[in-house]
């Protein structure tokens, strides 16, 4: 790749895992506004479920995720009681109208929890929704926090597909984002939850960390690659020191630099695909018979907040502090301050701060933006069936991208509007190029705010 573009893999453009992204969102979208959605979810309609613990028993200096440090329980089970009360609230208004086809546990570190709180939620979530027979039930899960009982207990709400963060093996670098994991203790636990009946197993790895170099990495991916996964997500380090505070004990002249970022993605992604996994968008792999994998092939696959994903789900409602849930008119984010959140639903409240409506070219731009990131091309003609007038100056845009300069972003090829293989690594700056939020900043809404 050339010098022009490996500098590009450090701009910063959005992962797209929601359209609008999040830094549009605005204070017009209330509490009020999303009990009105909610009660507008049709009948029979699948909805999935987002349940956000934004706890950590230490903290990872490379982390980006909405959670923060504590050494006390209370504060988590305070918090807990409060989740359990927002979903009373949230499945009093949905009443029985809707089954919940999947639920996701994420963080902060969910596995923190005591195995009767663990318990607890399972309860409260099948006592209050109607859960369809065998739902999907996934769990983010910190190694270091795991016990036989954590994993008696999460086997007991029926989790289904554990994600496990790993990020480097390496114990240098470990030391310099503050995780230290052992390869034996991540390995204990994969066979702890295999041998609990979780058949799928997702991996998290990360390139572009302090001190890592492709030799490193290689390790760590072999490593990785011995323990089976069915999934494995690799993402690149985003340094946001400025945002993240605790990113300042990461110094920047640890980092490496753009060549080597890039060739470390491109050996990790190597080696995951010679071992047999199917590359799935631009960091996940996945075992040809997995879902994910079928859904990438018969053109199903999705993007969320989770990244990559088969579910089916248009609604997603989010529950916690700083979640966000997804519904047909728009999303809606929950307050970030634990104190204020709890306060809001321990009063039988929902916890919404700010969100966005969906128009009619969200609509449009955002499944275009969900094509280019999931399958690198979009149909203009099913883009035009799908949205009718509304998708025509979003297909000029397109055409202006695969006609500009020597190297277009886009080419065309009839209806079909297709990244070039050589961009595709760069396809979130595509698809930040067809994105005239960027251009246009937060203006666009101002009205509403």
């Amino acid at each position: 790749m050339r010098q022009e573009h490996t500098s590009r893999l450090n701009e910063a453009v959005p992962r797209y895992t929601s359209y609008p992204t999040a830094p549009h969102f605005h204070a017009g979208i209330t509490a009020e506004t999303v009990r009105d959605w909610i009660l507008r979810i049709e009948r029979e309609e699948p909805i999935s479920l987002y349940l956000h613990v934004p706890f950590c028993d230490r903290l990872c200096w490379f982390c980006a995720c909405h959670t923060k440090q504590t050494r006390q329980y209370d504060p988590v089970a305070s918090y807990v009681a409060s989740l359990c009360r927002e979903i009373e609230t949230v499945s009093g208004l949905i009443g029985n109208r809707a089954p919940v086809r999947a639920i996701h546990f994420g963080g902060g570190s969910p596995t923190m929890l005591k195995p009767e709180d663990i318990l607890r939620l399972g309860a409260s979530l099948r006592n209050s929704f109607r859960l369809v027979d065998e739902p999907e039930i996934s769990v983010e899960i910190d190694p270091n926090d795991m016990t036989e009982e954590r994993l008696d207990a999460l086997a007991a709400i029926g989790m289904t597909r554990a994600s496990l963060g790993v990020q480097d093996f390496d114990p240098k670098v470990q030391a310099a984002i503050n995780r230290e994991q052992s390869f034996e203790c991540t390995q204990r636990v994969v066979n702890g939850l295999r041998e609990r009946g979780i058949t799928s197993v997702n991996l998290d790895l990360l390139y572009g960390l302090p001190h890592q170099t492709c030799a490193t990495l290689e390790q760590t991916v072999t490593k990785a690659l011995s323990l089976r996964p069915d999934r494995i997500a690799l993402f690149g380090y985003a340094h946001v020191p400025w945002f993240k505070k605790h990113q300042t004990m990461i110094a920047d002249d640890w980092l490496p630099q753009p060549e080597e970022r890039y060739a470390q993605s491109m050996l990790a992604a190597r080696l995951i695909e010679e071992a047999g996994y199917q590359t799935i968008g631009i960091d996940h792999f996945a075992r040809p018979e997995d879902s994910l994998a079928e859904a990438a092939r018969e053109g199903r696959l999705k993007r969320n907040f989770q990244g990559y994903t088969d579910e089916r789900c248009e609604t997603l409602i989010g529950l916690g502090a700083s979640s966000i849930s997804r519904f047909r008119q728009g999303y809606a984010q929950n307050q970030p301050a634990t104190s204020v959140y709890q306060r809001t639903v321990d009063e039988g409240g929902l916890a919404t701060v700010r969100g966005i409506e969906l128009s009619a070219e969200d609509h449009a731009r955002a499944w275009i933006i969900e094509r280019l990131m999931c399958d690198f091309a979009f149909d203009a003609e099913e883009a035009a069936v799908r949205f009718g007038p509304v998708a025509r100056p979003l297909i000029a845009e397109a055409a202006l991208l695969s006609t500009t300069g020597r190297h277009p972003w886009l080419v065309r090829r009839g209806d079909l509007f297709v990244v070039p293989e050589k961009h595709r690594p760069l396809v979130r700056t595509v698809a930040a190029r067809f994105d005239s939020y960027l251009k246009q900043g937060e203006a666009r809404h101002s009205a509403a705010v």
